[in-house]
């Protein structure tokens, strides 16, 4: 990302004709939320003067506390291509503050998600790793919108793997997602169809963990944006068809210190370092509690089933595909632990801090993994993978919330403020959708019964 000086973002702004300022935060839900100001505001902005009411924010604080400050973050600014006709649109990433004692300076608030990234980052920092570097890879939809602008269940393509037009409808739509993040300073490396009908990818560069999870804010924006511009509307919802795959976000992250790569030592049969390895048995460790940061919606158990590539099972391999975690074959600067069940409904900043806590404390802690499982974890039966010791994600929401609750690492990780009201909002979801009457049990029991 590049660096910028206040001085520097004025002139852009003057030069560009930028007309508002987006200062975009995230809540606890992963939902983007902004405040708009016109350009004439922007010093102030810069100044860290633009307060909101937190109180509106989900989760946030209650009424009689709800002022709350936004301190845009310089590196995040970048004007949107695709607001050109009446003068441009510009934003920036906030951090939240909170107003301190009087005499105080305003204090960060222990319940934004990118604060909580950063504490849990202070920590890896604390134990000598310089970066945590992630390369995300979101899988979306792509569906027909009616008359009305609003989107249906028709697919605007039938393309499967890697197909090409005219299979691939929604080839157009997602060359000019590439052009408009590329026009925002997105490195793309890779752009193709998905495996479902109206399932597409596009990977970019890895970054450090904040960057990374900025990305993917801005990403999803993008997206939705351009895709409505063709008539179509992008979801990111795990699971919006059932019999074909859901969407994931497989995660590959890699830790460094001044030295250079720390999952990677040429040595090792594997060459795979110590810390690699460690990293990796927190992982396997804290799968079960983080899987309702990184899987947090009803619909995200929709997906982890088997026989859809989706991960199902706490296992490891160097090769095989069905287990939670994959240690791709790239070795030296490029060695990394790609985790497979993420999906792309998770708060990024939310689950990456729940799974660096999770694989640093299995380097405090020394937690080595067990054997790798190289055989097809979906054919083998029940008691063949308890003899292995392989246990299974968390099947719903409410047994992922039930994980969370009994795993102290990631709490103290999330702080008990958000902790709280991330739980209180997920058995409220859970609620609802267990005293909902579905379609299909009214297809299965109205005639029977």
């Amino acid at each position: 990302m590049p660096k910028f000086t206040k001085e520097d973002i004025v002139r852009q702004a003057q030069d560009n004709n930028v007309r508002f300022i987006r200062l975009q935060f995230t809540d606890i839900l992963g939902t983007i939320k902004n405040v708009e100001i016109p350009v004439s505001q922007l010093e102030k902005a810069l100044d860290n003067k633009v307060m909101f009411d937190g109180s509106s924010i989900e989760g946030f604080v209650r009424i009689e506390e709800s002022d709350m400050y936004l301190y845009p973050d310089l590196d995040t600014f970048v004007i949107f291509p695709w607001t050109a006709e009446k003068g441009k649109v510009a934003r920036f990433i906030c951090d939240i503050y909170q107003p301190g004692k009087p005499g105080e300076e305003p204090k960060p608030f222990e319940g934004d998600p990118r604060g909580i990234l950063k504490r849990v980052l202070k920590e890896a920092q604390e134990l000598g790793f310089t970066d945590f570097n992630i390369g995300p890879e979101p899988e979306f939809f792509l569906f027909k919108n009616d008359e009305k602008g609003e989107p249906t269940l028709e697919l605007n393509d039938r393309g499967g793997y890697f197909d090409l037009a005219p299979t691939d409808l929604g080839e157009n739509c997602r060359r000019d997602i590439v052009l408009e993040l590329e026009d925002m300073g997105f490195e793309i490396e890779a752009s193709h169809h998905e495996v479902a009908p109206g399932q597409h990818e596009i990977d970019f560069k890895y970054a450090d963990a904040v960057s990374t999870c900025d990305n993917i804010q801005t990403f999803k924006l993008v997206v939705k944006t351009i895709a409505r511009k063709h008539g179509l509307h992008a979801t990111f919802m795990p699971k919006p068809l059932f019999g074909v795959n859901g969407s994931g976000m497989h995660l590959n992250m890699s830790l460094f210190t001044q030295e250079g790569n720390a999952f990677y030592d040429k040595n090792t049969e594997s060459q795979l370092s110590k810390t690699a390895m460690q990293f990796l048995g927190g992982i396997l460790k804290h799968a079960e509690g983080f899987t309702a940061i990184t899987n947090p919606i009803v619909n995200s158990y929709k997906r982890l089933v088997p026989g859809y590539e989706a991960p199902v099972y706490i296992a490891w391999s160097m090769r095989n595909r069905s287990p939670l975690v994959r240690i791709p074959s790239s070795r030296g600067v490029s060695t990394r632990i790609e985790v497979r069940s993420p999906d792309p409904s998770a708060n990024p900043y939310l689950a990456m801090a729940v799974m660096l806590a999770s694989g640093l404390d299995g380097i405090k802690k020394k937690i080595n993994p067990p054997e790798a499982t190289d055989r097809n974890i979906y054919i083998m039966s029940k008691e063949e993978r308890l003899d292995e010791g392989i246990k299974d994600l968390p099947s719903t929401l409410k047994e992922a919330i039930d994980s969370l609750l009994k795993d102290e690492v990631l709490v103290k990780a999330l702080g008990d403020h958000l902790f709280e009201h991330f739980v209180e909002a997920k058995e409220i979801e859970w609620d609802m959708f267990r005293t909902q009457v579905h379609p299909w049990e009214r297809e299965q029991y109205m005639s029977q019964y």
